[in-house]
C-alpha cells in the first residue's frame, strides 16, 4: 500500500503565514502539518509516499530532506499550481493510483493516530472517512445509508440546513483498492478533467462514480475521533487548541466559544442546564429572521422590558450586554476603596486597580465567611464600596437572606455603595431575590448585579441587569452604556420571559434535584472531597494521588471533558465542576471513576 499527499496548493487564505512556506509547513505545536502525517504513515511501513507539489516546491524539498522519514518519498510537480484545483493534482499522479492500493490525503489536515488506523485496518478497500457534519465543517457533505453506502454528494446550491442531521462531511481523507482506481477512479478522473477542466475537485470524480454505481464507495464513520482542516487562521487557533499538549491552557483561555467544538462537555462554564424549555427556543426559533434584520430597541425599551420581568420601577434598572459590561461599567464610578472577597469572580477585581483593592481572604475551612466576618474585617478600612457576590464563585459561600440584610443596613450606615451580585442566587435552596423595589428605595447605597446568562441558560444572549435607587449613579452608568448595547435577540427574549416564569420555577426544582443526586456521586469518589455550595458549581478539594492539574488534562484528553482547576484562584488543590443535567453528570462520574 502507498500514500497519495496533495500539497500543491498556495494556503492564500492563511495569509503571512504561507508567504514563504506552503500550507503543510504550518506548524501546530511545534511541528508542521507534513511531518505529523510523514511521520504517522511512517509506522505503516508503506511502499511510499507520493506528494503532489506545487507551490514553493522547492522549499518543501528541502525541507522534507531534514525530516527522519523512513518511508520513500516521490515528488510529483503540479507546476500550473495557480490555476489549477486538486483534481489536476491527483490527475497528474493517475499512474501512481494503478499500481497498487492508495491512502488519498490532502494536506492541511491534522489528525489524530486513531483515524488513519481507522481507516488502514478496516477490511473493505474503498473507503472515504466522513464525520457527522457541524457548523465549522466546509466542504463535500454526503449522505449515507444504513450499510455506509454514499447516497449522494449533496452540491452547495443542494444544501439544506434543515437535513443537517443527516448529512456527513467527507474528511479529505480515502482509501483506493488498485482494482478501484484502475476499473472506475482514474478512466472517470481522466474524462472528467478533459470534459469540464482543471479548475475543479476531486471528489466531483466520486460524485459521478456513485450516480452510476454506488456499491464500489462506502462511507466509514468517525467515532468521536480527533480531526481539523486547516485553511485560515481561525482554523488554525481551533486546531491548537486540539491537538497540542497545551490543549487544556489554550482551551479555557478561550473563555468560551466551545459550540466550535462538538464533542467537549463543558463543566467549565456555570447555565442553566433545565432552562430555557423547548417552547422558549421555538418561539425565538419563529421570529430569528425578523430580528436578525430588524434593530433592536435602543436602552430605554429595553431598561423597561427588565423592569418588568423583575417587578422593578424603571427609574431603577440598566439591561447589559451581559453582567460583565455592566460590572465594567459600575467599576468605572467607583473611585475610592474596594473591598473584595478572595477567592471570588475575578471579574470585579481586575476591573480595579490593583491600589483601589482592600481584600478579605478567607481562612475558614471551606472557605466559609459570613456578614459579621466583613463587617468586622471591612469596618476600619475606609472603603468607597464592597463587592459581595452571593453566592460566591467559585466556594458557593452563601450568606443568609437575613444576614444579607444586616449587611445592606451596616453598608448604607457606614455610606459604603454594596455591590450585591445575585447571579446565582436562584439556584440557592433559599433563592431569594435582592431585586425589590422596597429595598432598593430603603437603601440607595446598595446596588444588585444579576447574570441572564447563568440562572436563565441563555449565555449566548449576553444579558444581564443592574438595578440600584441611586440617581446620580444610575444616570452616569447609563450614559457609560451604548444606546444599543444588547441585540434584538436578547430584547425578545426580555418580551417574552414573563410568559415562562412557571417553567423556569419548575427547571429551578429539577436542577436542586439533580444537584442533590450529583453531589452523593461526587461524595463516592475516594480522592475528592466535595464542598457545601449554595450554587451550580461544587468545588471539590482534590487528594493524592491525583492533582487538580492533571485531572484536568487527563479529562480532556482522555473524555473531552472540560473543568476548572482552581489551584490559582484557591489556596490548595481545588476543582470546580458545573452541575449538568443527570446524562451530562453521569458521563462525568463515569470519567472520574475511571481515573
Amino acid at each position: 500500500m502507498q500514500a497519495i499527499i496533495l500539497a500543491a496548493g498556495m494556503g492564500k487564505r492563511l495569509g503571512e503565514l504561507t508567504k514563504s512556506n506552503t500550507k503543510c509547513m504550518i506548524e501546530v505545536g511545534g511541528k508542521t502539518l507534513i511531518a505529523r502525517l510523514l511521520h504517522q504513515l511512517d509506522t505503516y511501513h508503506l511502499s511510499r509516499v507520493v506528494m503532489v507539489i506545487g507551490y514553493k516546491a522547492n522549499e518543501l524539498k528541502n525541507y522534507l530532506q531534514t525530516l527522519d522519514i523512513q518511508t520513500p518519498i516521490d515528488f510529483v510537480e503540479n507546476s500550473v499550481f495557480d490555476k489549477t484545483n486538486n483534481i489536476y493534482s491527483l490527475y497528474l499522479a493517475k499512474d501512481y493510483l494503478t499500481c497498487e492500493d492508495t491512502l488519498l490525503f490532502e494536506s492541511d489536515i491534522i489528525m489524530e493516530d486513531a483515524v488513519i488506523d481507522k481507516l488502514v485496518k478496516h477490511p473493505y478497500p474503498n473507503l472515504a472517512l466522513v464525520d457527522k457534519y457541524e457548523n465549522w465543517m466546509d466542504g463535500t457533505v454526503v449522505t449515507i445509508d444504513d450499510d455506509n453506502r454514499i447516497l449522494r454528494f449533496i452540491p452547495n446550491n443542494q444544501f439544506r440546513y434543515e437535513e443537517i442531521p443527516t448529512y456527513y462531511k467527507t474528511v479529505n481523507v480515502y482509501k483506493f483498492s488498485r482494482e478501484f482506481s484502475t476499473a472506475l477512479y482514474v478512466p472517470f478522473l481522466e474524462a472528467y478533467c478533459k470534459a469540464l477542466g482543471k479548475n475543479e475537485y476531486y471528489e466531483q470524480v466520486l460524485r459521478v462514480i456513485t450516480m452510476v454505481d454506488n456499491s464500489e464507495m462506502r462511507a466509514l464513520p468517525l467515532e468521536g475521533e480527533q480531526w481539523y482542516e486547516i485553511d485560515d487562521i481561525q482554523d488554525l487557533d481551533i486546531a491548537e487548541s486540539i491537538f497540542t499538549d497545551g490543549s487544556y491552557d489554550l482551551l479555557s483561555s478561550r473563555y468560551g466559544g466551545y459550540w466550535r467544538y462538538p464533542h467537549l462537555l463543558d463543566f467549565c462554564y456555570l447555565v442553566n442546564p433545565y432552562f430555557p424549555n423547548q417552547r422558549l427556543r421555538d418561539e425565538l426559533s419563529a421570529n430569528f429572521e425578523r430580528l436578525l434584520t430588524e434593530y433592536p430597541s435602543g436602552q430605554r425599551i429595553n431598561n423597561l422590558l427588565a423592569a418588568k420581568d423583575f417587578g422593578l420601577k424603571q427609574d431603577y434598572v440598566a439591561v447589559g450586554n451581559g453582567a460583565a459590561e455592566l460590572i465594567k461599567a459600575l467599576a468605572e464610578q467607583m473611585l475610592g476603596k474596594v473591598g473584595v472577597v478572595r477567592p471570588t469572580f475575578e471579574e470585579y477585581p481586575n476591573r480595579f486597580m490593583s491600589e483601589q483593592l482592600v481584600t478579605y481572604t478567607t481562612k475558614a475551612p471551606d472557605f466559609h465567611y459570613t456578614a459579621d466576618d466583613l463587617m468586622n474585617f471591612f469596618a476600619d478600612k475606609d472603603i468607597w464600596s464592597l463587592v459581595l457576590i452571593n453566592p460566591d464563585n467559585p466556594s458557593g459561600n452563601y450568606i443568609p437572606y437575613k444576614d444579607c440584610l444586616r449587611l445592606i443596613e451596616w453598608c448604607q450606615k457606614k455610606d459604603i455603595v454594596l455591590i450585591l451580585d445575585e447571579s446565582f442566587i436562584d439556584f440557592s435552596t433559599e433563592h431569594p431575590t435582592f431585586l425589590d423595589n422596597i429595598l432598593l428605595q430603603q437603601y440607595d447605597k446598595l446596588v444588585v448585579v444579576k447574570s441572564i446568562s447563568k440562572s436563565y441558560g441563555v449565555p449566548g444572549l449576553r444579558l444581564g441587569v443592574l438595578a440600584t435607587s441611586n440617581r446620580l449613579l444610575m444616570t452616569n452608568l447609563r450614559r457609560a452604556l451604548a444606546i444599543w448595547n444588547i441585540n434584538s435577540f436578547g430584547e425578545f427574549f426580555l418580551q417574552i420571559l414573563g410568559k415562562y416564569e412557571k417553567s423556569y420555577q419548575q427547571a429551578m426544582n429539577a436542577f436542586r434535584e439533580e444537584k442533590e443526586r450529583f453531589i452523593k456521586q461526587l461524595n463516592s469518589i475516594s480522592y475528592l472531597r466535595v464542598l457545601p455550595s449554595e450554587a451550580n458549581y461544587v468545588l471539590c478539594e482534590v487528594k493524592a494521588p491525583h492533582t487538580p492539574r492533571e485531572l484536568a488534562v487527563r479529562l480532556l484528553k482522555d473524555s473531552k471533558i472540560l473543568i476548572k482547576d482552581c489551584t490559582k484562584k484557591c489556596d490548595g488543590s481545588y476543582i470546580r465542576l458545573a452541575v449538568r443535567d443527570t446524562k451530562d453528570n453521569d458521563q462525568l462520574i463515569a470519567a472520574l471513576n475511571g481515573l
